[in-house]
């Protein structure tokens, strides 16, 4: 016994094993679980930290946690949560250690996030009525895809039904798998096990091995004789297009440039969405149906928001946020300053832009500014250095982040802009970015770190040309104009799409009647995500559908396979593989390189199907406290 513990090393480092894996527990909660239980977790976790030498923090947090109990079972008292702030309080401002105090912060907090939660356990002995335990991998997939059913299909190599089942709710199965963030896998149960599945490159696998064009799209309904207006090509516009016409109704699609596709095709580069599978999708799309293309045409110039409302039985405003922001500062409108937003632009459009040589600079830290850095260094810039002033600015993927900095991207943090410095030989050009080292402080009230200046000196980089990723917008001046109700540059729209008007004049009586016009997308929200864009197409079309007087259904042919019990053996996540950082830096081709299909079957065998099992197999997915 003593020799196999010697082996396995000392007490530290196997409760270091442990503690790693306790990590992914903690990552794994099913969204709607009951926030007082978690709260309760996190606080017996801290009791178990406890050193026990100061009262407060030994006797306090049991205290807490026999109060936080009584609450969760229905035997609180009504006086029970004013006396478990006033003891939090306590232990906040009277423990020894960070044990105590945090760990009463924390229940403080939720006092403060969750008093619905609270007064529902005082005074109804349960969760609220929101609170119900989901699928994670479905319920936080913004477009709602059955994950479970299609990643059981590609176990059985069944390719077209997998993509039969995405289009079910995504009629973009190959762009999503190629560049959706796929929040769908930040809070999967696998990570009880071992890692989070990795559902985008399933998708992309299956994608890989049948083209979505070639695949049959749900039989179209009967012709219901209405006409629907979309205004924008992209996302959000073809997916409310697709299932329209499935409805059975005409779709006629308007869009201001030569192609379809949107932000897809004009914002995302070719290295990681080759056009050529965009199109797989799109074909799909407008093979589908009625539906008729209207290209080259701007919605407010060459034909009127009026004219489509008399038109039309209903319009759709999917516009998108194309439009890169300026910061507004002296000499931001100079020949070699462009937002990052245009740049993409300039390059989907097949404008040449030589590099070569040239020192770039990008101001922003989001996805499109990883997409603008890593086209410059495709086009032979000579160094291409991305600033930010915080940490927390960088919002891109991790993994694209990782794969800049492969290809020669260097980054840096904790740099405050500062002035452009106007070439002294043309004045319509920059020559220098200033920037003003920071130093972090405390954390804002949303968990993000604040900044102040630091002593150093403030810092001079040489540049060529400088690629503003400060975020984008939405061109919805000629649609205010025309009496859509606009605010900070986005269209007000509630939760079913429909435009929000005002039948009076008084600014305190708002009224919701959408006259047939409805909005989603990034005209609504602000730049988001394609999976964003393409769940708020879907939402609209079965509310134009419920306006227009019926009740659709579009049906789904597939049905996902038998679910079996999975044996829970920790087996690793496979990665999808890119191609070598000094080759793929060179050229526009996709850098991603396909799964095996032994990797295939291997991560797919990993899925839990919580869709009957665990969380999904509750009924009602009530939250059992």
């Amino acid at each position: 016994m003593a020799k196999n513990l010697a082996k396995r090393g000392n007490i530290n480092d196997r409760m270091e094993i442990v503690l790693n894996k306790f990590k992914s527990r903690m990552t794994s909660y099913p969204p709607g679980m009951c926030p007082l239980v978690m709260y309760k977790s996190i606080l017996q976790m801290s009791m178990n930290q406890s050193c026990g030498k100061c009262i407060p923090c030994r006797d306090g947090l049991v205290e807490a946690e026999r109060m936080l109990q009584d609450i969760l079972t229905g035997d609180a008292k009504e006086d029970t949560i004013e006396r478990l702030e006033k003891l939090c309080i306590m232990i906040s401002e009277t423990a020894d250690c960070a044990v105590g105090v945090v760990a009463a912060n924390t229940v403080l907090d939720s006092l403060r996030e969750f008093p619905d939660e609270y007064e529902s356990h005082l005074k109804r002995r349960g969760c609220a009525e929101s609170v119900t335990q989901t699928v994670p991998c479905i319920s936080l997939c913004p477009a709602h895809v059955d994950v479970p059913g299609y990643v059981s299909l590609i176990n059985e190599k069944d390719y077209e039904g997998a993509i039969k089942i995405i289009r079910d709710k995504n009629p973009f199965p190959t762009a999503c798998a190629m560049v959706c963030e796929h929040p769908c896998e930040k809070r999967c149960r696998r990570s009880i096990v071992d890692q989070p599945i990795n559902i985008r490159g399933l998708k992309k696998y299956a994608v890989d091995q049948v083209s979505a064009d070639k695949i049959e799209t749900p039989k179209r309904n009967v012709s219901t004789g209405k006409i629907i207006g979309v205004v924008g090509g992209g996302p959000s516009g073809l997916t409310a297009a697709y299932f329209l016409t499935l409805m059975g109704h005409k779709v006629v699609v308007y869009d201001e440039h030569e192609k379809l596709g949107g932000m897809l095709r004009y914002g995302i580069p070719e290295y990681r969405l080759p056009k050529e599978r965009l199109d797989e999708d799109i074909n799909a799309i407008l093979n589908s149906g009625d539906i008729e293309v209207v290209l080259n045409t701007k919605v407010g110039k060459d034909i009127t928001v009026e004219e489509l409302k008399e038109k039309y039985d209903a319009v759709y405003l999917g516009l998108g946020a194309q439009i890169g922001n300026r910061m507004p500062i002296e000499n931001v409108n100079c020949s070699n300053v462009i937002p990052a937003a245009d740049f993409l632009l300039k390059i989907a459009n097949g404008e040449e832009m030589d590099l070569t040589g040239k020192d770039v600079v990008l101001i922003g830290g989001g996805n499109v500014s990883m997409d603008a850095a890593r086209t410059a260094i495709r086009l032979k810039a000579k160094t291409v250095n991305v600033f930010t002033r915080k940490r927390d600015d960088y919002t891109a993927l991790e993994s694209e982040i990782e794969s800049a900095k492969e290809e020669g991207v260097r980054f840096r943090t904790l740099l405050s802009f500062l002035h452009l410095e106007e070439d002294k030989e043309d004045d319509d050009k920059i020559c220098a970015v200033w920037l003003q080292p920071q130093i972090v402080g405390e954390f804002d009230s949303m968990g993000f770190v604040t900044t102040e200046h630091s002593s150093a000196y403030p810092y001079r980089f040489k540049c060529d040309l400088l690629i503003l990723g400060v975020g984008q917008r939405c061109d919805v001046e000629d649609f205010e104009k025309a009496g859509i109700p606009v605010e900070r540059g986005k269209i007000l729209a509630d939760t079913t799409c429909s435009v929000m008007f005002k039948e009076s004049h008084n600014e305190d009586e708002s009224i919701e009647n959408s006259q047939g016009i409805f909005a989603g997308g990034d005209c609504v929200t602000g730049p988001s995500t394609a999976i964003n864009a393409i769940a708020a197409g879907q939402v609209a079309a079965y509310n134009i559908d419920e306006y227009l007087g019926y009740h659709h259904k579009v049906e789904c042919d597939v049905k996902a396979p038998f679910a079996m019990p999975n044996k829970c053996i920790p087996t690793g996540r496979a990665e999808i593989e890119e191609r070598n950082p000094f080759e793929r830096r060179r050229d526009f081709e996709h850098v991603e390189i396909p799964m095996t299909d032994e990797e295939a079957q291997r991560e797919s065998s990993r899925c839990l199907r919580c869709d009957h099992y665990g969380c999904g197999s509750m009924e009602g997915g009530r939250c059992i406290c």
